[in-house]
């Protein structure tokens, strides 16, 4: 998989954080004490530095990461697994969706997150590493996480599962609570709602690869986060405190963009740098 952008530009950012905090541009031009002609052409994509700082505080964003952000000066440094993690990142309409695969090299039984727009490459590897797919594990039931979900069941036989605050129409699916345990031979997956962009949104912390691993889904991204479709407050207060609180070289693999790593959101991220 070559290099993914960035799910997310600065006027994604800057769109995101007005919506979920219910700010339209009238309101962050009184605040912020600059024209509301200068925040309309900002969005637009014609960035101005003074004014992206001045809103920044109001929105509730790190200034100095937005600015990276816009200037295009910061991508995520990718973490190399050995084996038994492999990211596949595939094409649906005008953008692109992740999906992920963990196996145990001793057992070869397998874990998948999501399905991708299509499933195909995933297929390829799991028959190129003779692997018995366990779980298919669901971030959360928009369609473009789920959109091969019949043809990866069929090919894999493995059990589809999802939160039960969301729980999957596919027939035969199953349903979990928060911090409920899987087990994949020696690698653990434990489940942590991170609602908010969709009503049972969660993320997977897995322990036993080369690194601590948590599938997020469209809860957190590289430099951005979800839009919160159902809850902002919600989707923002679970990023921060279910996420960004594992352990700094976590690797945070979303549902769009590239991989990155909490250290590096820490760092990075305009919602969260503090």
């Amino acid at each position: 998989m070559g290099r993914v952008p960035l799910e997310d530009n600065y006027n994604d950012v800057i769109a995101k954080a007005q919506t979920g905090l219910g700010i339209d541009d009238a309101d962050l031009a009184r605040r912020a004490q600059v024209p509301a002609a200068a925040i309309a052409s900002l969005k637009a994509g014609n960035f101005d530095e003074y004014t992206a700082r001045r809103i920044a505080s109001h929105l509730r964003l790190n200034r100095d990461a937005l600015v990276q952000l816009a200037q295009k000066k910061w991508y995520p440094q990718q973490p190399l697994f050995p084996t038994g993690f492999m990211a596949f990142n595939t094409p649906l309409a005008d953008m692109t969706v992740n999906s992920y695969i963990i196996w145990d090299d001793r057992t070869r039984h397998a874990a998948i997150f999501d399905t991708g727009a299509t499933c195909e490459p995933m297929l390829e590897l799991i028959s190129s590493e003779r692997l018995s797919v366990r779980y298919i594990f669901l971030t959360h039931t928009h369609e473009d996480h789920i959109a091969d979900l019949p043809r990866l069941v069929a090919e894999t036989k493995g059990e589809v599962w999802a939160s039960s605050r969301e729980p999957s129409a596919f027939p035969g699916a199953k349903t979990f609570e928060e911090n409920a345990f899987f087990h994949v031979g020696p690698l653990s997956v434990k489940t942590l709602f991170t609602w908010g962009h969709s009503v049972g949104g969660t993320s997977y912390y897995i322990t036993g690869l080369s690194w601590p691993v948590a599938v997020t889904g469209d809860s957190i991204f590289a430099s951005s986060m979800g839009g919160g479709k159902v809850s902002y407050a919600d989707a923002y207060e679970n990023n921060l405190k279910k996420i960004m609180t594992l352990p700094n070289d976590t690797v945070l693999a979303c549902g769009h963009g590239p991989l990155t790593t909490v250290a590096q959101e820490r760092r990075n991220n305009p919602f969260f740098v503090r």
